[in-house]
Formats: structure tokens, C-alpha cells, sequence
């Protein structure tokens, strides 16, 4: 499930408000320039190939691109036994900027995106079938958890792909 915790700094062992209802969080979040959006979700095969799984949301993807300006597009899977999964979620937890949106569609599985606004952290715990996109320059970071088990489309402008401007602000998940 879809879900947005809200923290107030520096009081963040008890979020301050929690949403479950997807519009309620996609409202909330769009009036912090925030956009999430409900796709279709179809798992793909265990196991499935990058090429299979862009080739599944074509269509979608085009049409982001067409809309937005993005000009390309991969796939990120981590998995409980993926060798460099500590590496990478150390590297997500870090708090960090994009000159790009951030946008991530979940085809399987599910993360936690944290965006601090003024005082506040919101924790956006995504799950499959939702796209988020997190506006070029906004600090923020993500946590897979210590044994991921995700599957995300990642749609950017910049054809390098991820490439994080880290904060050195301390973070919590």
C-alpha cells in the first residue's frame, strides 16, 4: 500500500500525520511540486530482462518522454542477494540532489522516498504501480531497505543516466 508519514524535525522518531488513501497522498504531495500517479502494474517473469521490462511500458514511457522532454530510460533491480545491494542502498540513503526530476515508476516491490520540506520529512513508501516524480534540485533520498526487493523504471533527460549531487546533510530511514 501506498503510503506518506510525515515527521516534523527534529522529532522524527513519531510522524506528526499519516496518509493511506492514494489520492489524499497524490494531493498532498502535488502541493510540494510532487507528482505521483497510479499506473497499471503487470509483474513481469522473475528474472526478466531490462529490454523486457522497458519493452512491457513502451508505450507509457514514449508517452513521458513526448510530454516531459525525458530522453531515455532503464531499470533498476535490486534483490536480497544482489552482490553490491549494501553499497548501493548506503549510496540512496545519502541525501541528495538531481539537476533533473527524479521519476521512478515501481513495476514490483516497493521503497521509500524522503523529502525534506521547510521542517518537515515526508516518507513516501512507494509500491508497484506507482510513478513518482520529485522536481529537478530537490534534496531527498531513498531507502530499499536491507534486503531490497524491487523492480523500477528510472526516466531521465540527462542520457548519463543517475547522477546524484550529494548534500552531506544527515538523513534518517
Amino acid at each position: 500500500m501506498t503510503t506518506l508519514s510525515i515527521y516534523h524535525r527534529p522529532h522524527i522518531t513519531q510522524p506528526i500525520q499519516q496518509l493511506t488513501a492514494f489520492n489524499d497522498i497524490a494531493s498532498l504531495l502535488a502541493s510540494a511540486g510532487i507528482q505521483l500517479e497510479h499506473w497499471q502494474a503487470e509483474a513481469p517473469p522473475l528474472n526478466a530482462s531490462s529490454e523486457t521490462i522497458l519493452t512491457q511500458y513502451h508505450a507509457d514511457i514514449e508517452r513521458l518522454k513526448q510530454q516531459e522532454g525525458y530522453t531515455s530510460a532503464d531499470v533498476i533491480s535490486l534483490t536480497p542477494n544482489h552482490a553490491e545491494r549494501k553499497a548501493l542502498r548506503e549510496k540512496f540513503l545519502q541525501e541528495h540532489t538531481h539537476s533533473e526530476d527524479e521519476v521512478r515508476f515501481f513495476v514490483r516491490g516497493s521503497g521509500a522516498f524522503f523529502v525534506p520540506i521547510g521542517e518537515q520529512v515526508f516518507q513516501l513508501t512507494c509500491e508497484a504501480g506507482d510513478l513518482l516524480r520529485v522536481p529537478a534540485n530537490t534534496p531527498h533520498w531513498f531507502d530499499c531497505g536491507e534486503f531490497p526487493d524491487f523492480v523500477a523504471i528510472r526516466i531521465f533527460t540527462n542520457p548519463e543516466g543517475w547522477v546524484g549531487h550529494f548534500t552531506g546533510r544527515e538523513t534518517f530511514h
